[in-house]
Order: structure tokens, then C-alpha cells, then sequence
């Protein structure tokens, strides 16, 4: 299975008080560990979706323009979707997942694989991580007519879908979204 990845920059970061993609953990902002992740695990590209393009660049980062910015995480992932080429499916991630790991993107892409009827494979801990997951392009046209008509909410995207859980490491799906979130050490 050929697999793209994209890194999700497009959030407004209110919490954070900064742009968290840009945000550094150990040195290094969290959408360069997230895209390292992603090609460690052996996503052919990696890009990230949305944000601040200028300065996602200057961090080394190809950038996929969020063809609808402002209106969530669903926008970005059929964003990622219809950018992708002659990919099977594209590992969509969260920039602020900074623990993410690449056993963890394979276990999803693995998880697809298996289930050749899913259209998604979504990380699962205590609870669903709809923003740590590996979906389908044939996904892209039942995504873009949920967002058309209005839904943002990624656990009625997840349960219109055909989806297969994946079990990853609590530690991976970390998220970020604070100052007090963040390490004081590594």
C-alpha cells in the first residue's frame, strides 16, 4: 500500500497562545516531528495542510493550502485527500502530537491494509483519536459531501464510516494544546 502523509497545521491554537505547529518540544517544532514520524514509517511525501505556509517552509515543510481554512480538521484531511497522487491512502495527523512514533503510523497503515473494506483506520486509546489516523483516498468524496452539508465534528465523520480501530501507545496521541502541556524536559 502506497501511503502519503499530512500533518494538520491549520488549527487557530487559541489554547497554545502560538502556533503550535511551529511550537518546539526538545529543540524541534512539533509539525517537523510529526512529519519525521510519518516518513520513518514510510509515507512516500509529507506535507502539511494548512497553517502558516511561510513559515512551514522555512522548517523545511512542503505545504498543501487548506482549500476551506477555518473550518476544521475535516477540511484539512479532504484537503490532504485531493492533493494526494498515486497514493493508496494518505496518514493524516494532528501537528500536535509530538510523541507520535513511526510503529504507531504503521500500525495504522497495517490496520488499513487488513480491512480492505474500511475507508479509514483511526487510532484508538482510551478512546477514539480521530486526528491519528490512515485514510483511504476513495474516502474523499463521502468526506467532502459530510463537510458540505455542514458536519465538523470528527466522531460523526468516524461513525458514518467504515472504520477499523487500532489500537497505538496512549503516549503517541499526546496532544499538545497548552503551554502547561509541554515537557519542561526531555
Amino acid at each position: 500500500m502506497r501511503v502519503a502523509g499530512a500533518v494538520l497545521c491549520g488549527g487557530r491554537s487559541s489554547r497554545m497562545g502560538t502556533d503550535k505547529a511551529l511550537v518546539e518540544v526538545a529543540g524541534v517544532a512539533m509539525a517537523v516531528r510529526v512529519a519525521r514520524a510519518l516518513a520513518d514509517a514510510g509515507c512516500v511525501t509529507v506535507s502539511a495542510v494548512g497553517g502558516d505556509s511561510s513559515a512551514l517552509e522555512v522548517l523545511g515543510l512542503s505545504v498543501t493550502a487548506d482549500e476551506w481554512p477555518g473550518e476544521g480538521p475535516l477540511a484539512g484531511i479532504v484537503a490532504a485527500l485531493r492533493a494526494a497522487d498515486e497514493v493508496d491512502a494518505v496518514a493524516v495527523m494532528a501537528c500536535d502530537m509530538p510523541y507520535l512514533s513511526a510503529a504507531s503510523v504503521r500500525k495504522l497503515v497495517d490496520g488499513l491494509a487488513a480491512s480492505p473494506e474500511a475507508a479509514v483506520a483511526v487510532a484508538s486509546t482510551d478512546r477514539l483519536q480521530p486526528l491519528c489516523a490512515v485514510w483511504r483516498r476513495s474516502a474523499s468524496q463521502s468526506l467532502a459531501s459530510m463537510l458540505q452539508t455542514g458536519e465538523r465534528r470528527m466522531q460523526v465523520v468516524l461513525a458514518a464510516m467504515d472504520a477499523v480501530h487500532v489500537s497505538v501507545n496512549l503516549q503517541d496521541v499526546a496532544n499538545m494544546n497548552t503551554p502547561a502541556d509541554l515537557p519542561t524536559s526531555l
